[in-house]
């Protein structure tokens, strides 16, 4: 079995705290690199040891990988920990990470690199007997061709970049007429973002639930799943609200696509945590979508419900031990609910918020977690992800976390700056998320900032009902009873 004694985390915010915490339970100490923008972040101040990798923008530190190597070498760390985003799917640091003696704490080098092409994905799971939506098995670039390829599949179609992510490259084409113009710019858009302009075309699911089940794998050949998550929550085809169990998967449903996971992961040599995404139609079909090779943001919710610490079994997978369980050992207990916490205007599409926490104060109480990576007087900076924070709750059922959810929103206070929290109080009020009948139109379907005013409006309505009535019954039981006795009016002066 390998040592890992100190972990390098190759991050920052949340995540890198996230998985520092969990080292140093595990009495691992950890280094943390910072840009010049992140020198006072709370995952710089809680490491044992840290490193500056550069100026703010990511591109000249957090992604410049001679620079964090160098910071491993420099500090004694045996193992470097990716977090997500970054450099944690890419499969050259994955490389220069072995090549340098140290610990990647992820999948093997040939997993990130087939699994990070969707047509690489496609064609490693073919024979796995994986449900795969309709569509093409190669990358496109006549677009012609291309055309005439749709009309056999079927519109409405998809053209998605096969290097993409995030929603980035990525086109629905309903008519046929616009094919042409939507191709070329999803091409385009592919080209910019990823420096790869492959894109293929596949049938589109016109109302899918977006459900992703965790896997976990050793280097003995023991793979497992931990249930699945659901993500069609969604905007700008990014997820802002994740749950764990889905509202509507049967058990044997769930089994089945548990198992289907299991053979993506075998089907690319899959060590450590990763994640098999899925879309769901009409309840019962399911197919085949992509697969994340690191840890995802929503991973707590997993956690919560299984109560295994993911983090742990990365780092232990990666020192080379067998996983402790099998797949019977491991049970569904109660439900979670995340919502993410954007710098972002829920009121103006979602744009960016800059500035800084003015008051931050977190929620706290009984099946309430926040994972977060910033203090009251800090600015969120413009270089990064506008994620502050990941807001968690746990309950017995799933009305439960729900309930949770909704007063952790209402105690979360954040002044400086706008963000998705009063989206979030949106959703978990919306009686069509209560009620589970979601996909991942929900945004499209039923929020708009009217929306929000409105139930701001109906709130303020009901709230000011209930200090009359309040008022009301306070002012009766002040009122003094007529009575005419000596004796009462009496004893109630002070002689």
């Amino acid at each position: 079995m390998k040592t890992i004694s100190k972990i390098l985390v190759a991050n920052r915010g949340e995540i890198a705290l996230r998985v520092m915490r969990t080292a140093r339970k595990m009495g691992i100490s950890t280094v943390a690199v910072f840009s010049e923008a992140d020198r006072s972040a709370p995952h710089v101040l809680f490491a044992d040891q840290a490193v500056c990798v550069g100026p703010p923008h990511s591109s000249e530190s957090y992604l410049v990988m001679d620079n964090i190597l160098k910071a491993a070498k420099e500090t004694g760390a045996d193992a470097i920990h990716p977090g997500y985003g970054f450099l944690s799917e890419n499969a050259v640091f994955a490389k220069k990470v072995k090549d340098a003696g140290l610990i990647f704490i992820g999948p093997g080098i040939h997993a990130i690199t087939v699994m990070g092409s969707k047509l690489a994905a496609k064609d490693a799971v073919k024979d796995y007997n994986i449900p795969m939506v309709p569509g093409t098995d190669e990358a496109i670039t006549d677009v012609p061709a291309a055309k005439k390829l749709a009309e056999g599949i079927g519109y409405p179609i998809l053209v998605k970049a096969s290097a993409g992510g995030g929603g980035k490259g990525m086109r629905i084409v309903a008519d046929p007429e616009e094919f042409i113009e939507q191709m070329e710019r999803a091409i385009s858009e592919a080209e910019s973002s990823f420096g790869d302009g492959s894109v293929f075309i596949e049938k589109y699911v016109t109302s899918p639930r977006h459900i992703e089940i965790q896997v976990l794998a050793d280097q003995h050949g023991n793979t497992v799943h931990l249930f699945e998550r659901e993500c069609s929550i969604q905007r700008r085809h990014q997820k802002v609200v994740e749950e764990a169990p889905s509202a509507v998967l049967t058990p044997e449903l769930r089994a089945e696509m548990g198992a289907a996971a299991v053979r993506v992961a075998q089907a690319c040599q899959y060590e450590g945590a990763g994640t098999v995404e899925f879309l769901l139609e009409d309840n019962k079909n399911f197919y085949f979508l992509e697969m994340n090779t690191r840890l995802q943001v929503e991973h707590p919710v997993t956690e919560m419900i299984t109560g295994i610490d993911l983090v742990e079994q990365q780092i232990r997978v990666a020192r080379g031990e067998k996983l402790a369980f099998a797949q019977d050992d491991l049970s569904i207990t109660g439900h979670a609910m995340e919502l993410r916490i954007y710098a972002e205007d829920s009121m103006d599409n979602f744009l960016p918020s800059v500035g800084t926490l003015e008051v931050y104060k977190r929620p706290t109480g009984e099946g309430v977690r926040v994972d977060d990576g910033f203090e009251e007087g800090m600015e969120i900076p413009i270089y990064y992800d506008p994620m502050i924070a990941k807001l968690i709750t746990y309950g017995v059922s799933r009305i439960d976390a729900i309930n949770k959810m909704k007063k952790a929103i209402a105690d979360y206070k954040i002044k400086g700056i706008e963000t998705t929290l009063p989206f979030g109080k949106f959703v978990f009020n919306h009686q069509t998320f209560i009620d589970g009948n979601i996909d991942t139109h929900f945004v499209k379907k039923h929020f708009t900032k009217e929306a929000i005013a409105n139930n701001n409006k109906e709130e303020k309505k009901i709230a000011a009902t209930i200090a009359l009535k309040i008022f009301l019954e306070e002012q009766e039981k002040l009122k003094v009873a007529k009575n005419e006795s000596s004796e009462w009016y009496g004893s109630r002066i002070s002689h």
